[in-house]
């Protein structure tokens, strides 16, 4: 089907762009080596016994493995957990299972290890810092087969020095969904043609979340705007208090003080959209099932449109990453572990994810033997916007993006920032992202 070709060749472009994300350091070698090397041992005793363990296994160890998901991935997890448990009887295991969200991982990881999860999902940006703070294991166990799974791409944008830190479980990309009852997909390619169209009383036509640092930068990279230099390598770099920085600013001002613009807040844009009152939002995978029950064939799915800035039009161009499941490095049960995080990222429990909750996969074959996969709206939008996304930054120095942008957004949407002291934001944003140096 010439569809799945398509959607396989724009999956291999996801791939590509987020390939170029280094993920981890070889800090805390000792502690990683040993473990390694005892998780690799571990990994060959137990594909010997795996065609026995079923039937006869020898001895059942207790083990406790403590999970996150997030919410709307609780049920499914915990069918998930079951079957785990039911293919290796050589564990008792005693399941701990909370909800955190991919955004709170990282920083609840950071907080207090010791009472973090043994198997969670994270941005594959994150993975750098925490690596170098000696907090995720590597995966060892059963590459052979992980490898067969996914492109050489999606997991070099988890590898560091050679070592796997995360299974790539869904691209981390958002793109715009909208209502076919008000908008014709002719109207989407420009921002600027949406917001010009009528859409009745009471209706707005598009909404983004401005003060999100997650969501803003797509307007600065459009604009022509760096972060950390052109390769998003250099630590010291950050042009978003030149002209273009400038434009792109003046742009926010103006698209946020537009009557038909609503910023999302507190869900807000989820539910105007579902009760026709919302041409378009930005969001990704995880809110299609909502909005789909809501208006049913009338949703629709499409890359980001362009802006004009300076008489030029340009993709909106956002961050480019993987949402990853990975282990914490004091984890008492470590091929356990890993083999659960494996089972989670597996081709039938990807399958079961996608048409669950719409994530969308990352298994090669998935396109091949699943038609629903192939012919989504969403994934379709997702994997085409990462032909115009940029590659989220895979340096500690990230750390220090997200609260002077999130800063920077929440003044724009709040009117704290106007054009008279515009540039005296910008610079402090930059300072404050490019002064700060992570160690």
């Amino acid at each position: 089907m010439k569809l799945k070709k398509a959607l396989a060749m724009a999956l291999t472009v996801a791939m590509t762009m987020t390939g170029l994300v280094a993920c981890g350091s070889s800090e805390s070698t000792d502690t990683t080596g040993t473990g390694s090397s005892t998780t690799t041992e571990k990994t060959e005793t137990a594909k010997t016994d795996s065609s026995t363990a079923t039937e006869t296994p020898a001895e059942v160890e207790a083990i406790s493995l403590k999970v996150w998901a997030p919410e709307e991935d609780m049920e499914i997890t915990q069918a998930m957990m079951d079957s785990f448990q039911q293919e290796h009887p050589e564990w008792d295991i005693t399941w701990d299972l909370t909800v955190i969200g991919v955004d709170e991982s990282a920083a609840a990881l950071t907080t207090d290890p010791d009472a973090a999860a043994d198997v969670f999902l994270l941005p594959s940006g994150s993975i750098p810092e925490l690596v170098e703070a000696g907090l995720l294991y590597p995966i060892t166990a059963n590459m052979d087969d992980i490898t067969a799974l996914y492109s050489e791409n999606a997991l070099e944008a988890c590898k560091k020095d050679g070592l796997l830190y995360g299974l790539p479980s869904t691209p981390n990309c958002w793109f715009m969904w909208y209502n076919k009852s008000l908008y014709d997909e002719s109207d989407l390619a420009s921002l600027e043609t949406m917001m010009a169209k009528d859409l009745g009383d009471g209706v707005y036509n598009f909404s983004c979340t401005i003060h999100n640092s997650w969501y803003i930068e797509a307007f600065y990279y459009a604009a022509g705007c760096t972060l950390f230099g052109p390769d998003g390598e250099d630590p010291t770099e950050c042009s978003w208090n030149d002209a273009n920085g400038m434009a792109a600013t003046k742009y926010l001002l103006d698209l946020t003080s537009n009557p038909k613009y609503v910023e999302d807040e507190d869900g807000i844009a989820g539910s105007l959209f579902k009760e026709g009152k919302l041409g378009a939002l930005c969001a990704g995978t995880w809110v299609r099932n909502d909005l789909y029950d809501a208006i049913g064939d009338d949703l629709g799915a499409v890359p980001l449109p362009t802006i004009n800035i300076n008489g030029k039009d340009s993709h909106l161009s956002n961050f480019a990453d993987y949402k990853v499941y990975a282990i914490k490095s004091n984890t008492k049960a470590p091929l356990a572990a890993q083999l659960f995080a494996e089972w989670l990222n597996n081709q039938e429990n990807q399958i079961t994810r996608f048409l669950e909750v719409g994530t969308t996969p990352t298994v090669l074959a998935v396109l091949d033997v699943n038609e629903a996969v192939a012919n989504d709206a969403g994934t379709a939008a997702l994997l085409a916007q990462t032909q115009y996304a940029t590659a989220q930054p895979a340096i500690s120095q990230i750390g220090a993006y997200w609260t002077p942008a999130e800063t920077l957004g929440t003044a724009i949407v709040n009117k704290e920032l106007n054009e008279g002291n515009a540039q005296e934001y910008l610079d402090k944003t930059v300072s404050d992202i490019t002064t700060n140096l992570v160690e």
